[in-house]
Order: structure tokens, then sequence, then C-alpha cells
């Protein structure tokens, strides 16, 4: 599974700011939409680009590029992943959304399925699962799972934060997935958080206890 930082001083930066507990929920939002930005950015390296022509200002047809395939769809994962979706529809507002909603059970820490509406030709575009958090894996390898069921080959994971039992979840069921983590964590503790991590997201976006 192809997974890498985004090694840059104003992610190093933002992510100190969003660490930090006295952050609030509006700047929380922004920090997660600037980073998400950042992410995009690199998610998208890899395009594959075609050849085209425009006319310039003077009247004259010059040689250009422009991205090659339908416009891609994002996968927001409920609730803490529609924080991300600014971001990335900032840099591509073309891209369509899917929706898929999740929720850990907090005893047994699996993911429960509640909500799920795809995009249309689904099958034919990049994916990008967006959530802040790589925790366990276990809600990111279920959405992977629900996605590749419905026809998608082509899917990649965003997140602000991953840690490394996530990651090795899943390298486990979905080795074909690339993850594109902001940095990456020391460990979970026992509830399944990441530490040291920056709580939980979805409460700091949304003020929510």
């Amino acid at each position: 599974m192809p997974s890498c930082t985004v090694n840059h001083p104003l992610v190093a930066h933002k992510l100190s700011l969003l660490r930090d507990i006295s952050t609030n929920s509006k700047d929380f939002r922004d920090l997660i939409r600037e980073l998400t930005m950042y992410l995009t950015y690199e998610a998208t390296r890899d395009w594959e680009l075609e050849k085209t022509s425009v006319r310039t200002w003077e009247g004259r047809d010059v040689e250009a590029f422009r991205a090659k395939g339908i416009d891609p769809t994002i996968v927001p994962i409920f609730r803490a992943g529609i924080g991300m979706q600014e971001g990335f529809l900032q840099v591509i507002p073309t891209a369509t959304i899917s929706y898929i909603g999740f929720y850990r059970d907090e005893e047994t820490l699996l993911p429960q399925m509640y909500y799920a509406k795809l995009a249309s030709r689904i099958t034919e575009r990049k994916v990008y699962i967006l959530d802040p958090m790589l925790a366990t894996g276990g809600t990111t390898s279920a959405v992977c799972s629900y996605l590749k069921k419905h026809g998608c080959t082509d899917i990649k994971v965003l997140c602000i934060l991953a840690a490394p039992e996530g990651l090795a979840k899943m390298d486990e069921d979905h080795p074909d997935v690339s993850i594109l983590p902001a940095a990456i964590d020391s460990h979970l503790n026992e509830k399944g958080y990441i530490i040291p991590g920056l709580g939980d997201a979805g409460d700091r976006l949304f003020g929510t206890k």
C-alpha cells in the first residue's frame, strides 16, 4: 500500500495549531480545509494529462494540457469527513460527492454503516475518501470494501492523521489503496484514539461533545 506524508513546513505548522486544545471550532475548520487543499495537490500529482490547444490573448493557438478523464468523486465519511469536503472542492470544484455514513461502536470499535449515496458513473471515476483520522482503520477499510463492491478500482484515502495500526489494517485489507496522511502519529490508546492526535475531530469541527 503506497503511503507517504506531506513533508512541508506549512503542513507542520498547521498541524501544530490543530493539536492545540485552545484552537476553537472556527479555526479548527479553517485548518482542516487548508490542510485538505495541500493533500489534494499531492493526491492528484499522478493525474494523466492530454494535449490540447487554447487561443491566447494575442489570438494565437498554443499547445496546452488538460486533465484526462471524467471528474473525480470525493467520499467524505460522515461526519468528520465533511470538514475536508470544502478544501478538496476549492482545488477541484467539479468533483462529484458520494456520501457514506459509518459510526464506530464505542464498545467493539467496529464500524456500523447507516447511509450511502454514490455519484453517477462512479466506476469510471477516481475516488478520494476523506476522513481526518485513520485510527483503527476499520471504518476506512469498510468504506473501501463497499466502494469495491460497487465497481470502484481507483481509490485513495486522504487523512490529516494516521496511526500505524490503521495503516497496517489497510495494508492487510486493501493493499491496492493509496493512503495520504499529513502525518503519522505514534499509536492508539486503549479506546482507539490516535496518540498524540488532536482529540475527536468531529467534535472539534462542529463544537459538540
